[in-house]
């Protein structure tokens, strides 16, 4: 395996649904260590995109490179090294949060004692102690966004295909999750983050890629997106929104 390259390596990378591309022909690498940024209107193709990344659909067109393996064609061996978190939390509704993250580590090949132990640092990181024997069932959505999170730490991956994981996270689960992904990226891992929160964004990623209608329009460091202003302010210059939408004379 190659030490040296890319996180994430992309090439022409299409999804087409009937006529329709979903995503067209991106192209983009992240590299090792990189907090990184996802970004683009709602229907831009991010979810399309990170699924394809994720493995969980199938490209087109074009080449996926993780880690410096290719995808599909390692994908066993690129998913041991990878915590994903879509952004619908694929949670077994009638175990526990306990029980679910045990699993993941088992999935993952860890050794029974070792997954049940680190399960039980887990929930205790993330603030899920008091919940460990309820079932999933019964957990708010902030708290299985948490509980997938932490289902994705369990074997100590190198990259990490978050979608969406702060949507409907409260502002002190947020906080928590915020720390531990960055805590992860100063021991050397990357992460790869789609989010609607702008400000979330801008505090975390250290780079940024910006898609609209399907396209790359902007990859950038956030030091130099923050150039000129904002990171919104930039956001809305790449998808060409140059004015804000007019008001009705009644309202």
């Amino acid at each position: 395996m190659d030490e040296q390259s890319p996180a994430i390596e992309v090439h022409d990378l299409s999804k087409l649904y009937g006529f329709k591309a979903a995503v067209d022909a991106l192209t983009f690498s992240v590299p090792r260590g990189c907090f990184f940024g996802f970004l683009g209107p709602n229907g831009a193709g991010k979810t399309t995109t990170i699924r394809m990344l994720m493995g969980l659909a199938p490209p087109t067109s074009g080449s996926i490179s993780l880690l410096g393996l290719p995808m599909p064609e390692r994908a066993i061996e690129v998913k041991q090294q990878i915590g994903l978190v879509p952004d619908e939390s694929l949670l077994f509704d009638h175990l526990t949060g306990g029980e679910f993250i045990e699993f993941a580590g088992r999935i993952y090949g860890l050794q029974r004692l070792v997954a049940k132990e680190r399960a039980s640092e887990l929930l205790d990181l993330f603030e899920l102690h008091d919940a460990r024997n309820k079932l999933i069932s019964e957990y708010s959505k902030g708290m299985r966004k948490r509980t997938a999170m932490a289902a994705a730490l369990i074997h100590r991956p190198r990259l990490f295909l978050m979608d969406e994981p702060f949507e409907g996270v409260d502002a002190m689960g947020a906080r928590l999750m915020k720390d531990i992904l960055l805590e992860q990226v100063r021991h050397g891992a990357t992460i790869f983050l789609t989010s609607h929160v702008l400000e979330v964004v801008e505090r975390l990623c250290d780079r940024v890629a910006i898609i609209n209608e399907g396209k790359l329009v902007v990859e950038d460091s956030m030091e130099r997106l923050r150039g000129s202003g904002t990171l919104e302010d930039a956001f809305l210059r790449a998808v060409g929104v140059e004015r804000a939408v007019e008001t009705l004379d009644w309202l």
